[in-house]
């Protein structure tokens, strides 16, 4: 007996979350910002080394997906670009981890970057090939949920991870925290595994797949809706760069690492609470969803840098786990709402190009990102938090010239 539609959607979209799911607790496992830079600083590592962790992996996930969306635009079967990313990631995560266990020093730290580094490029070819994927894969109207339900499971995974780290229950030592990176490692391949599964009809190849460099940056020319959404999701960015500083704000340069446990805890919960609701809310108005997540990361932000501007002294723990938590809240509503605003535009079936353009501007946008860490040490983190809420409220403005694209498609 054939299974019906509606059985067949339902495989689909278990295959999409249980993929998404085990790739985003990975990525919680193995955060550059605080896993990755706390293993590293345990081993010995140079500083120097332990801060090119965050720009090796943003901008190394994003820059080269220009190049890789040729290759993927030919592909009769783009779920395989994704299958061969996520497994990459998954050796590259048990590099890091043998790295940190069997080595010390500048050559422990050299060898995680490289692997790092390795992570990062076949993250790119996974973003640059999803979202093509699941635009063929999952009705329109059902996309963001899945996006939204992969968030929220991999965030209570996460939560967990936080507790076993704040209690000590999980000892904050760098064989057992290395061990958590294998444990992403294995996660990416069993995601891996399981995207092989999905149902995607083939298809032709695009023509335009053959198109120079400079054709490929052609929508850029063309297309008014491509580039307020890259304005947009530029200045959104915001809330991506912001929780360094935020930490900072508490003086947590010297905490320990139970401590950064409750920022990571307040980070999940907010993933928790909110990312299945942005979704639904994208599926309805990906454009409203980067509105009010641009206008909650303003006001998130411009409070947390007023708060450091009238303190005496650093700003209590408590105070920088509350900042995070809605501050977070706000990055999963700006990043839950420009992807789904990039899937259901009309990108004129060249979705993988569009996706690539975007991602590498915005990966040029972050590698200057790094300049606010100079900022921070001549006039303080509140400063780049004042800096940042602005960006964060600009964004607001170019979301609403956005077009409804959910609407526009009913």
């Amino acid at each position: 007996m054939k299974a019906g539609p509606l059985s067949t959607l339902n495989k689909q979209i278990a295959v999409h979350v249980s993929a998404l799911t085990a790739t985003k607790t990975a990525d919680g496992l193995i955060d550059p910002k605080l896993v990755l830079a706390w293993l590293m600083s345990t081993i010995g590592a140079p500083g120097f080394l332990i801060g090119l962790l965050v720009p090796i992996r943003e901008a190394g996930s994003l820059l080269p997906q220009l190049l890789l969306a040729r290759s993927v635009q030919r592909a009769t079967r783009r779920k395989y670009w994704w299958v061969a990313g996520s497994a990459v990631q998954g050796l590259a995560a048990f590099g890091i981890a043998a790295a940190a266990l069997m080595l010390t020093g500048s050559t422990a730290a050299w060898i995680i970057l490289a692997c790092l580094a390795t992570l990062a490029v076949a993250r790119s070819a996974c973003s640059v090939s999803y979202k093509d994927v699941l635009a063929r894969t999952i009705e329109q109207g059902q996309r963001g949920r899945v996006s939204g339900l992969a968030g929220t499971v991999s965030a209570i995974a996460v939560f967990g991870f936080a507790i076993l780290l704040a209690t000590g229950l999980l000892p904050r030592e760098p064989r057992f925290v290395a061990g958590a990176v294998a444990v992403a490692g294995g996660l990416w391949i069993f995601a891996a595994a399981v995207f092989f599964l999905l149902d995607e009809k083939p298809n032709g190849e695009d023509a335009e797949a053959n198109d120079a460099l400079a054709g490929m940056l052609r929508p850029l020319r063309e297309d008014a809706e491509l580039r307020t959404y890259i304005a947009t999701r530029g200045l959104l960015i915001s809330t991506a760069l912001a929780p360094p500083f935020m930490v900072m704000l508490g003086n947590a340069r010297n905490a320990e690492f139970g401590n950064l446990g409750l920022l990571i805890l307040a980070s999940s919960v907010a993933a928790i609470v909110s990312s299945y609701l942005w979704g639904a809310l994208s599926d309805r108005s990906s454009r409203q969803t980067m509105m009010l997540a641009g206008m909650l990361a303003a006001l998130t932000l411009a409070a947390a840098a007023l708060t450091a501007y009238f303190s005496a002294s650093s700003v209590a723990g408590l105070a920088v786990a509350s900042f995070v938590f809605f501050a977070q809240i706000a990055y999963q509503g700006a990043r839950g709402g420009r992807k789904t605003h990039l899937t259901d535009m009309d990108t004129h079936d060249r979705k993988a190009i569009y996706t690539a353009v975007s991602n590498s501007v915005v990966g040029l946008l972050l590698l200057a990102g790094g300049a606010l860490g100079l900022l921070a040490d001549w006039a303080g983190p509140e400063t780049v938090l004042a800096l940042l809420a602005f960006m964060s409220l600009l964004s607001t403005v170019f979301a609403f010239g956005l077009s409804e694209v959910q609407r526009d498609k009913d």
